[in-house]
């Protein structure tokens, strides 16, 4: 019976710490009614959790609020050598810093530090790299930021696009990198569906992709931030693995990244719709590297004629060996890419 007891108070015990960010004031309601205990009840566990350190208490009676104490936080500087090494760093710095956690969380954590790390070394064209880790009873943080070029304005420049929010379409379909002799242009495209939240800030630019949510976020800001920084946040418990994420986006036997999914409504700018053959094109853009392409039409209300005709019957004439495959269309949009598949057999 006491271990039991015992039992159900670990339960929801971590039932308030996973929910207290986002309902840090009525927290100790909404855990009485999931586990059918009483506020009382409640707040004897929240008296546990401050004693513990885990979390803090702003304000008295109905009017309080609590919030988790992070149990490390530091920021790291690092100048830009010809010596800075992203392993040295992890192996010195982060790994004990975010420690202990299990084996396959610290994996994801090695694979993404070191991949984005690596990035501002080799192109951002800057003098020092930044690295602020925050961990708490539930997820770890960990922001890399430099005070170079920027990562958008970059892209922008060495493939020639129309503007900054074209570049970060092209990241979002992976294999894209400025310098293909020594990177793959992985990194960025599995490390952001690797972690709870990934989120870029460069520039005028926001991106963020958060596992788990259809869409990825590309917002504009008034206020332009110099260089690039990169935020990574992780369940210190999730029971995902670098492989899992991986096999998501095989296809083939050979373990190769053969299969990308695009966001249609990232290739938008504003209010315009998706009508054009040259909107296609660029939705388009490096898609032949892949064996299967996922287009993503969430958000998207409509299509033009000329748009779906494009994708669905002249390049997938031209690329039969490539598969399309449409999802989250609505009625409107399907009817369209219904006709331009009709089209294509017909001719």
């Amino acid at each position: 019976m006491i271990s039991t007891v015992r039992e159900k108070g670990e339960l929801v015990r971590r039932f308030i710490l996973e929910h207290i960010e986002s309902h840090n004031g009525d927290i100790a309601a909404l855990a009485a009614e999931q586990f059918g205990i009483t506020r009382q009840a409640v707040n004897k566990h929240l008296t546990r959790l401050r004693e513990q350190g885990t979390v803090t208490k702003e304000g008295t009676g109905r009017a309080s609020s609590y919030k988790l104490v992070p149990l490390f936080q530091q920021t790291f500087s690092y100048q830009i050598t010809d010596s800075l090494a992203e392993d040295v760093v992890w192996r010195k710095d982060i790994k004990d810093a975010i420690s202990p956690l299990p084996d396959n969380v610290l994996n994801i954590w090695h694979h993404g530090f070191t991949e984005m790390f690596n990035n501002a070394i080799d192109h951002s064209e800057g003098t020092t790299i930044a690295v602020q880790v925050t961990k708490t009873a539930i997820s770890t943080e960990i922001i890399i930021s430099d005070d170079g070029v920027g990562i958008f304005k970059k892209i922008q420049s060495e493939f020639g696009l129309l503007d900054e929010r074209h570049a970060i379409f092209e990241l979002s379909k992976g294999k894209l990198t400025t310098d293909p002799r020594n990177h793959s242009g992985e990194g960025i495209f599995f490390t952001s569906r690797m972690f709870d939240k990934f989120e870029i800030l460069s520039g005028g630019l926001y991106f963020s992709h958060e596992r788990g949510k259809p869409e990825d976020w590309l917002l504009e800001r008034s206020k332009t931030h110099s260089g690039t920084a990169v935020f990574m946040e992780l369940n210190n418990h999730t029971a995902r693995t670098t492989r899992k994420v991986f096999d998501e986006f095989t296809e083939s036997d050979d373990y190769t990244f053969d299969k990308t999914i695009v966001p249609v409504n990232l290739a938008r700018y504003g209010a315009d719709e998706l009508v054009s053959r040259s909107q296609a094109k660029r939705l388009l853009a490096r898609v032949e590297l892949f064996k299967r392409v996922i287009f993503d039409f969430r958000d998207v209300d409509s299509i033009g004629q000329a748009f779906a005709d494009q994708i669905f019957r002249v390049f997938a004439r031209e690329h039969p060996e490539i598969a399309l495959v449409p999802v989250n269309t609505n009625a409107e949009v399907k009817s369209m890419i219904m006709r331009a598949l009709a089209a294509k057999d017909e001719r």
